[in-house]
């Protein structure tokens, strides 16, 4: 006896057995048990999800010789000629192959007479858009105003193409893509029933293939089956699908966390080894980014997807939250350029590559962005600041900055910690996060601070480990940042506030500067003018020159 393909062999026989549309199977079953069965039904969808199965389990319903019922006896000669497709008045018809205005005619011509051996005549039309459009114009009165012993059933990928008049005579159905959860609940159903040995994670990954249609898991499990000489594992099946291992996976991450182009092109050249597909590598890596970027953010969620997070969690504290969306994007935009590449191998490496180039620094400036360079030898000195002023003719101006050159067993002082976190090279959000962390004790190399909770969102432990690294720099020594929380009365003053502060105590002292200022006076008087408080600046607020 020739084998049966799985996807013929478990087509659902009732419609308690179509998995995923139970939207659909409710509006049918309701409209058989009350007799109000509309003339014409159109099942849209992707491939691979029930389109036909509900239109031949239809017809079944409407010729069982019990009755039409929701519950054909699956045993009467309709029901098994049906299952069998031996039924001679369920009509398929392709119209992919039979397009012609005049193919349609000699279907249509015997729509007149009454059914040889069922209830009904039922014509299933598959594909139905790509009909021509005198095809569409010859069925359309038809599909209007049929004999009561008609049915039309259309099924069809691609509803855009219908024709409006066409739509509007019909009872049209979307046929969801199928969930992950959904098609591996039934791989093991089948498996479990065929005594085949397999794994949940096996399932998963040919779940993830089909692309949420369960034809195509069926032929992708009868494929790994074969592979798999009967067994059924996640290590086979991505080998059969030329998928990525996961340890590859975590390699190249940590190797991106770390910042290790070294261990991460080992990495690919132990893939190369294999014939991979490199566009489903990168689904892969970006998968697992979405994963730790949902773990970073709502942690619940990634639970409620039943995702194992012991490698997820490890990543996530070596990755900053921007790290993993910058790769994240990156990965997005290399998809697109993979097929542009000279091989899918030399475009998966430049993928990586990219996000190791552009990676943030540990202090949050850009890498391709020129730093300002230091002469060797020499240390770099905090500037000298106070209220903004004059130049003092050495080629320089005062700025309004705080003094951060102050003896260190001051930190705790606002004035001094806001003039260490102004005068360091910290930049983006690392450098938001210190201007907003308020000095509260300082002792020995530690010093406590705290941030507001409104502001939580800035703090991860790699951005205060780059604060800590820089400003132990421009101390020649080693600084130590202890998060503590204080009373709201008792909260010092953060850089942020500080500079603010100084900023409109600048603005204050130029406004009454110009107001005193002999010929602003005169020109006062002159023209009976005023000075508008808000629109004075102080000069070279930044302390550039001008």
């Amino acid at each position: 006896m020739s084998y049966l393909a799985l996807a013929r062999k478990w087509r659902p026989r009732g419609f308690d057995e179509v998995v995923g549309q139970e939207h659909v199977v409710s509006v049918l079953t309701s409209a058989l048990d009350n007799d109000r069965v509309h003339h014409a039904f159109l099942f849209t969808g992707t491939r691979g999800v029930g389109k036909t199965t509900l239109a031949r389990l239809l017809a079944k319903a409407l010729n069982c010789e019990v009755g039409v019922s929701s519950r054909p006896c699956q045993t009467c000669s309709a029901c098994q000629g049906i299952d069998e497709g031996r039924f001679i008045d369920l009509l398929e018809v392709d119209a992919a192959s039979r397009t012609r205005v005049d193919d349609t005619r000699e279907i249509l011509d015997n729509v007149q007479y009454t059914p040889t051996q069922g209830r009904c005549k039922v014509y299933l039309i598959d594909e139905v858009h790509m009909l021509s459009g005198h095809s569409f114009n010859a069925l359309l009165k038809t599909l209007e105003e049929p004999p009561g012993h008609v049915k039309f059933l259309l099924a069809t990928t691609d509803p855009q193409k219908l024709p409006a008049t066409i739509l509007s005579r019909c009872l049209q159905f979307n046929l969801r893509a199928l969930q992950s959860e959904q098609i591996v609940g039934q791989l093991e159903k089948i498996l479990s029933a065929e005594k085949i040995t397999h794994d949940t994670a096996g399932l998963e990954v040919l779940a993830r293939a089909a692309s949420g249609s369960m034809r195509d898991a069926l032929s992708l499990l009868d494929q790994g089956i074969a592979f798999g000489a009967g067994c059924v594992t996640a290590g086979e099946m991505r080998e059969m699908l030329g998928m990525i291992e996961t340890r590859y996976v975590e390699e190249i991450l940590r190797g991106l966390a770390a910042g290790d182009g070294p261990a991460i092109m080992a990495a690919c050249d132990t893939m190369s080894l294999r014939a991979l597909d490199y566009m489903a590598a990168l689904d892969d890596l970006m998968l697992v980014l979405q994963d730790i970027s949902l773990y970073q953010t709502v942690p619940d969620v990634l639970a409620a997807k039943g995702v194992d997070t012991s490698l997820v969690a490890d990543l996530a504290d070596l990755m900053a939250p921007e790290d993993v969306q910058l790769y994240y994007q990156i990965g997005l935009i290399s998809k697109k350029d993979l097929p542009l590449a000279p091989d899918p191998a030399t475009g998966f490496q430049m993928a990586l590559l990219r996000m190791l180039t552009f990676r943030p620094d540990s202090t949050g400036n850009s890498p391709t962005r020129p730093l300002e360079k230091k002469d060797s030898g020499q240390t770099s000195q905090p500037r000298s600041v106070s209220s903004a002023g004059p130049d003092d003719g050495s080629g320089t101006r005062e700025t309004n900055v705080p003094d951060s050159s102050a003896n260190p067993s001051d930190l705790a002082q606002p004035d001094v910690w806001a003039g260490l976190v102004t005068d360091s090279d910290l930049g983006g959000i690392t450098r938001e996060l210190a201007m907003n962390l308020s000095p509260y004790r300082f002792g020995g190399q530690t010093l406590e601070v705290s941030l507001a909770d409104s502001l939580g969102h800035l703090f991860s432990p790699s951005r205060l480990g780059a604060i800590e690294k820089s400003l132990g720099s421009a101390l020649a020594g080693t600084l130590r940042l202890k998060m503590v929380e204080v009373e709201p009365g008792g909260v010092p003053e953060t850089p942020a506030a500080n500079e603010k502060r100084r900023a409109e105590g600048a603005k204050v002292e130029a406004y009454q500067n110009l107001i005193n200022d002999p010929a602003v006076q005169d020109i006062m008087d002159v023209f009976d003018a005023t000075v508008v408080p808000d629109s004075v600046r102080p000069g070279n607020h930044k302390g550039t020159e001008e």
